[in-house]
C-alpha cells in the first residue's frame, strides 16, 4: 500500500505512534486508536455480513452517543465485536470491541466482489473491509453467532440477555446487576454509566433485567452447557452494593451465583467475579465457592484522582482500604489470580487529569510497579468518555494514542520485568491470539521464544 495513500490528521497520528513505539506492534496502534474513537458502520456493510453476534451491551454502553442520537442500522445491528487481519501489512487477526460513533474516522465498508456498486446489498457476497478516513486498512469480520442465540429460558428472558458471549466466543459475561448503588454525581465513578445505560436500553424497549435470578442463570447455562459452547469462562459482575439488595449484602447477592453454578457444573468454566475489593473472610468465601480469578477493580491509582473519580469507592472503603484488601486477597487466591481492572486513560481526562502522556505514564506506572512486584496482575479497559457518564463530555476527546500505546509499552515492559505469567481467563496471549477486546494488553504480551523486536 503506498504511503502516499496514507494522508490526513487521522493517518499521521496513527502512523506517528507505529513510528514512536516500534516494538508495540501496528494491530495493537489500530485497535487503541478504534477504543478510544469508536467505529461506524455503513448500512450496506452490516447487510452484507450475514450473520453475527449484535452488540449485547453487557453492562457499559461503550458508546461515543446515546442509542437515541444515532441513526442508521448501526445502534440496532452493530457486532459485539469485529476481528480484522491481513490488509497491506498483512496484520494478524486483533478482536475489537465496537463502540459506536458516527464521527469515527474508522468505518466498516462494504463493496461487491466486482467492484459494483453496494446500494441495497443483502448477502455475504460482498467484501466487508475496514478503513480510516476511506483508505483501506484491514480486512474485517464480525463477531461469530453462539449457537444458543435466539433462543430464551421457560420465563421467556432470551438467552442473549442472560448470559451474553464475548471476547470472540471465550467468555460469558453474567451481569446479574445492572445497576449501582453508587448513585448520582456525588457517588458514582465519574466514567462509568452502568446506571444511565440501564436507563437508555430500558427505554429503547430491550429486555434489560435489573436482576438476574439464579435459577434463570442456571437454565441459561445448561442450554449453553448441552448446546456444545465452546466459552472457556464466565464473569459474575454488576454494580456495587453499599446497603442491602434483596435482602443481602454485596458478598452475598453475587456468592450465591458462584456457589450455584459451581455446584450445578463444577470445573466447567474458569470462574471470574468482579466486585469490591472485600474483607478478607469474604474473599475466602469467593474462593471456597468455586470463583477462580478475582478482579476488585481499582481503576485509578493517583490518590487525588481516585478521590475525584471514584467518588464513592473512596468514600465508603477508601483509596488505602482499598489496596490493603487486594494485597490481603493475594494471601487467599495465588496472587497472579487477583487481577484489579485499571481504566486506562481517565488519568488524562479533564478538568482533573495529567496534562502530559509522561505524567500520565508515571502515575499509572507507579502502581503497575506496586501491584506486579507483589505478583498481583492489574489489567485495563482501555477508556472512551461515554456521554452518558459525567466525564462524558471531554472537548479534547479522550486520551491521546501516544498515551495509549505508550501505556501499553509501560505495562508489558512491567509485567515481563517481574516475569509474570500472562493473566489467566483470558484466553490465549500473543499477537494474532489475544481475544481480550476492550483492551490490547493481551496482544502485546511477547511469547517466550518469539523475536521481541
Amino acid at each position: 500500500m503506498a504511503n502516499s495513500r496514507m494522508s490526513g490528521p487521522h493517518w499521521e497520528r496513527v502512523e506517528a505512534a507505529v513510528a514512536e513505539f516500534e516494538d508495540i506492534p501496528r494491530e495493537a496502534v489500530f485497535k487503541e486508536d478504534m477504543l478510544r474513537l469508536g467505529i461506524w458502520f455503513d448500512d450496506d456493510a452490516l447487510a452484507a455480513a450475514g450473520e453475527y453476534a449484535r452488540k449485547s451491551y453487557f453492562i457499559f454502553s461503550f458508546d461515543h452517543r446515546p442509542l437515541a442520537e444515532m441513526e442508521g442500522a448501526p445502534p440496532t445491528r452493530a457486532p459485539e465485536e469485529v476481528r480484522f487481519s491481513g490488509g497491506a501489512w498483512g496484520l494478524a487477526p486483533t478482536v475489537v470491541s465496537v463502540r459506536l460513533n458516527p464521527d469515527s474516522p474508522w468505518r466498516v465498508s462494504a463493496e461487491r466482489q466486482n467492484g459494483g456498486p453496494t446500494q441495497g446489498l443483502d448477502s455475504p457476497a460482498a467484501r466487508v473491509f475496514l478503513a480510516l478516513d476511506g483508505v483501506e486498512a484491514a480486512e474485517v469480520e464480525f463477531s461469530p453467532t453462539p449457537s444458543y442465540y435466539g433462543k430464551s429460558t421457560a420465563d421467556g428472558v432470551p438467552l442473549v440477555e442472560t448470559a451474553p458471549s464475548i471476547e470472540w466466543g471465550y467468555l460469558l459475561y453474567l451481569t446479574v446487576f445492572r445497576m449501582c448503588q453508587y448513585f448520582g454525581r456525588e457517588e458514582e465513578c465519574q466514567f462509568c454509566d452502568i446506571n444511565r445505560n440501564f436507563k437508555q436500553q430500558r427505554d429503547a424497549g430491550k429486555v434489560y433485567n435489573a436482576t438476574k435470578p439464579v435459577e434463570r442463570m442456571l437454565e441459561a447455562l445448561s442450554i449453553i452447557n448441552d448446546l456444545g459452547s465452546p466459552s472457556k469462562a464466565y464473569t459474575i459482575t454488576g454494580g456495587s452494593i453499599t446497603s442491602k439488595l434483596e435482602q443481602q449484602g454485596e458478598a452475598e447477592f453475587y456468592l450465591k451465583y458462584a456457589e450455584a453454578i459451581e455446584k450445578q457444573f463444577p470445573g466447567r468454566w474458569i470462574g471470574k467475579m468482579v466486585v469490591q475489593a472485600l474483607p478478607v473472610d469474604d474473599v475466602r468465601r469467593i474462593r471456597d465457592a468455586g470463583i477462580q480469578i478475582y478482579h476488585p477493580n481499582y481503576e485509578i491509582w493517583d490518590r487525588d484522582l481516585f478521590a475525584k473519580i471514584c467518588l464513592g469507592k473512596s468514600r465508603y472503603v477508601g483509596r488505602d482500604t482499598w489496596i490493603e484488601r487486594i494485597l490481603a486477597s493475594a494471601e487467599v487466591f495465588p496472587a497472579h489470580s487477583v487481577i484489579p481492572n485499571f481504566v486506562a486513560g481517565i488519568e488524562m481526562a479533564r478538568p482533573f487529569g495529567f496534562k502530559t502522556e509522561e505524567e500520565a505514564w508515571a502515575s499509572t506506572g507507579e502502581g503497575l510497579e506496586f501491584f506486579m512486584s507483589r505478583g498481583v496482575i492489574p489489567r485495563f479497559t482501555s477508556w472512551c468518555p461515554e456521554p452518558l457518564s459525567v466525564l462524558g463530555e471531554q472537548k479534547a476527546g479522550p486520551a491521546s494514542l501516544r498515551y495509549h500505546v505508550g501505556m501499553l509499552r509501560t505495562w508489558r515492559d512491567i509485567h515481563e520485568k517481574y516475569e509474570l505469567p500472562p493473566p489467566r481467563g483470558y484466553g490465549e496471549a500473543g499477537l494474532g491470539k489475544a481475544v481480550f477486546s476492550v483492551s490490547s494488553f493481551m496482544d502485546v504480551i511477547r511469547i517466550p521464544g518469539e523475536s521481541k523486536a
